[in-house]
Formats: C-alpha cells, sequence, structure tokens
C-alpha cells in the first residue's frame, strides 16, 4: 500500500504556539460523547427493564449473533477447558507463564498491605480493620476489533487472589466468533462463569441481573466508548474500576535507543484502535527524524497498518523538546496510561515523573511485556487520570470494614468527648445514646 503514510503532528516546544496546539492534539469531542451518552442511556433503560429481552435484541443487532436465550450465549466450564486442551503447547506454555507472572506479582501485592488488622488500647478498646473480598465480581473482555486473552488474565487473577467468590465474564463474539485463547484464558485464570456478550448491554446485564446474568457488586475490564459511558451511567449500582478510554504510549528519548525499536513501541498503541495516542518527546531532532524514517519503512509491513495510520495520524505527535527534565515535566502534564523512559540511564529522569499508569524503565523494557506477562497489571487509568488512580489490582476486588470494640472504661472518656460534639451539632440522639453507657 503505497499510498499509505503515517504523519505525527510535528512539534517543538520551542514553538510559539506549542501550547495551543498540543492541546488540540489532547481534545475530545464533546459531540461525539453526547452521542454515545443517549445511545447507551437507552440500552440501560432497556435492560433494566427488559432483562434478557433486551440483551439477546441488542446482541442480535451490534454483534449480529442469533440466540434464542441468554442462556444459550453462557460458557461452560468444559467449553473454556476444551479451549485450552485444543491450543499447541507453546501458546498453552505461554497461557501459563503468563498466568503464573501475574498471579504471583498480585500476591505479594496482597500481602504488602491486603490483611486485615487490629490493636488494644491500654483500657481495652480494641480498633482494627477487617479486609474481606467482593463476593461476586464482573470483568469485560473487549472483543470487537481483536481478541484479548490478556485482559482475561489481568482481571480475573487479581480478583481471584483477592478471594472473590464468583467472577463472571462476559466478552462480545461478533457474528458467534469465539477466540480459543480468551476462553482457554478463562480456564486458566478461573472464571466461574462466562457469557457471550458485549457492549451497552452487557454491562447492564452485570449491573441489574436479568433472568440469566447474575447482578454483580463490581465491574471491571476496559472497553469501547459504549462500554465506558455505561460503566459511568451504572456507577452506584454497583463499582467499577475506572472509566477507561483510548489506550495511549508516551516514549521518552534520549536517542540512545534505536529507532526502530521506538517506532515499532508507538505503534504498539496505535493498532488498538483510531484513537489511540502515540507521543514521542525527545530534545534530539535528527533522532525525530529516525524514529519517523522507521515509521515510514515499518508501517506497509503491519497487518493493521490502516488503523496505525489513522491514530498517528490523528492523535499522534513527535514533539521536540528542550532537554529531558522538560519531556518529564511535559509527561507529568500529560499523565499517560503507558510511559517509556528509551535512556541509557532511565532511573536518573524516574524521580522527575509523578503521574504514570505504568512506568517502563530503559530499552529493554517494552510497553508489550507489561501488555502480557510482566506481572503487574495492564489494566491502567487513561485520560489523564493517572493523576489521581491506579493500576487494577488486588485492592480493588476487596474492601474494608472498620472494627471497633469499645470497652467499659473506654466508653467513659470516649462518652464524654461524643456527647459534647453531638450537642455542638445539635444531633441530640447521638449524644444521649453515648451518655447512657457513662458511670454516675
Amino acid at each position: 500500500m503505497t499510498d499509505l503514510a503515517a504523519r505525527p503532528l510535528r512539534l517543538s516546544t520551542a514553538d510559539p504556539g506549542f501550547d495551543a496546539a498540543f492541546q488540540t492534539r489532547l481534545h475530545w469531542s464533546d459531540e461525539t460523547d453526547a452521542q454515545v451518552e443517549q445511545a447507551v442511556a437507552t440500552i440501560l433503560d432497556a435492560v433494566r427493564a427488559r432483562g434478557d429481552d433486551a440483551v439477546l435484541e441488542y446482541t442480535r443487532r451490534f454483534d449480529q449473533l442469533q440466540a434464542d436465550s441468554v442462556a444459550a450465549l453462557q460458557l461452560s466450564p468444559a467449553e473454556l477447558k476444551a479451549a485450552f486442551d485444543s491450543l499447541p503447547a507453546p501458546k498453552r506454555q505461554a497461557l501459563e507463564a503468563a498466568a503464573a507472572r501475574i498471579r504471583s506479582y498480585h500476591e505479594a501485592q496482597k500481602r504488602a498491605g491486603g490483611e486485615s488488622w487490629s490493636y488494644r488500647e491500654p483500657d481495652g478498646t480494641l480498633l482494627g480493620q477487617k479486609v474481606t473480598p467482593l463476593d461476586r465480581v464482573g470483568i469485560y473482555v473487549p472483543g470487537g476489533k481483536a481478541a484479548y486473552p490478556s485482559s482475561v488474565l489481568m482481571n480475573a487473577i487479581p480478583a481471584q487472589v483477592a478471594g472473590v467468590g464468583e467472577i463472571v465474564m462476559v466478552v462480545p463474539t461478533p457474528r458467534g466468533e469465539k477466540n480459543p485463547l480468551v476462553l482457554a484464558a478463562a480456564h486458566v485464570a478461573g472464571v466461574t462463569r462466562g457469557f457471550t456478550l458485549g457492549g451497552a448491554q452487557a454491562i447492564g446485564a452485570l449491573a441489574y441481573g436479568t433472568a440469566t446474568v447474575p447482578r454483580v457488586d463490581k465491574i471491571t475490564g476496559p472497553g469501547n466508548a459504549y462500554v465506558a459511558s455505561a460503566k459511568r451511567r451504572v456507577f452506584g449500582q454497583v463499582g467499577i474500576d475506572m472509566i477507561a478510554g483510548p489506550s495511549e504510549i508516551l516514549v521518552l528519548a534520549d536517542g540512545s535507543t534505536p529507532a526502530e525499536w521506538v517506532a515499532m513501541d508507538l505503534f504498539s498503541q496505535a493498532e488498538h484502535d483510531e484513537l489511540a495516542q502515540s507521543i514521542l518527546l525527545c530534545p534530539d531532532a535528527s533522532y525525530i527524524d529516525q524514529v519517523q524514517a522507521q515509521i515510514d519503512r515499518l508501517l506497509p509491513g503491519m497487518p493493521r497498518r490502516e488503523i496505525i495510520a489513522r491514530s498517528l495520524n490523528g492523535r499522534g505527535a513527535l514533539i521536540q523538546t528542550r532537554d529531558m527534565a522538560q519531556a518529564c515535566e511535559i509527561s507529568n502534564r500529560i499523565a499517560p496510561e503507558h510511559l517509556e523512559i528509551a535512556s541509557s540511564d532511565p532511573h536518573r529522569w524516574e524521580p522527575l515523573l509523578r503521574h504514570a499508569g505504568a512506568i517502563f524503565l530503559g530499552a529493554y523494557t517494552s510497553e508489550s511485556l507489561g501488555d502480557y506477562c510482566a506481572g503487574p497489571n495492564h489494566v491502567l487509568p487513561t485520560s489523564s487520570t493517572a493523576r489521581f488512580s491506579s493500576p487494577l489490582g488486588v485492592f480493588d476486588f476487596q474492601k474494608r470494614s472498620s472494627l471497633i470494640e469499645v470497652s467499659e472504661a473506654g466508653a467513659q472518656r470516649l462518652g464524654r468527648i461524643a456527647s459534647e460534639l453531638a450537642h455542638g451539632e445539635g444531633l441530640q440522639a447521638h449524644a444521649r445514646a453515648a451518655e447512657m453507657r457513662l458511670k454516675p
């Protein structure tokens, strides 16, 4: 395809209009958001009112998947195991190796701070925290433009490590095409129940429950704009992990990493979809030229080259900075999902970086290793939300209950404090409840 080209926006922080031009590249269309919100509202209202019937209606419309009932779309454990058994040995081994690394990382995370604790004060009063897993969670696995067995592992394994009792997977299968690797991953990761459902209707079914799909306590996992909008709308009925936007990668490069490696790393996010964002920050103009040359050379050989080109042309950017320190400053403004430090001395720059979903240190740490098998979770905050949120993990599948046991002696001390404050707030019943326990 000789006419296909990818030309990310070329900018320099020295340009007078840099801030305005760069902000335009980050901007989203409010009109598109409004259209998505209205469509999702209609779907969720229908699922809440008509349950399985509405879920079937939208599954037929959007996935062209014909079925007489939602029960017919349920994946049995035997089908998941059969998918695993049918895989070639290298794929089975890779799936199990990735799962083992992800499980090991999340078990370490749990040991570091996911336990209950308590202590007693001198008067016998006990204070503490009780950590318990959620009863049932739903995991959404994308399945429109590509299949994502890695998302099954990254969502289900930390839930299993946390001790969740039931893990319900939903995955769209357009035209009924089931991906064996996705089903095999569900078997390896310990998914309890699975349904070949997707889109806003799948989120509605998990949030409200239907005759066939059980209502869950929390929904995790990324999806398209309709899935993200649906998760936003059902929050409160259920918990959610985050509102995930299109995938993002930001590469900070000092020119020491082979340019073709960086070009391919930019491709690795651009190939997700046309709205994915790939940005390079580098102080060396000649190195940026080399990366662009590698983009031109490598693009024709990529199976998803049309998506990559549209992503890079529409949302990509190659930005020359004053120096690496300024690149770090701009990175903190962006707060990217994936942040690569393609540098000969990544630990020099890492302390300057405050906001990122995941930080990949050094030339050999490609973002794709984090996506599949390094161990840390690949469900990461997008759209600058890394400023205030974190990757998915064990703690997202647990909740904390405070433990309070006040002794008789403790009630004499605390009761007087509570009484004073309650009267000050005009809440006499609160005050009297504390005062009744005071000794005359």
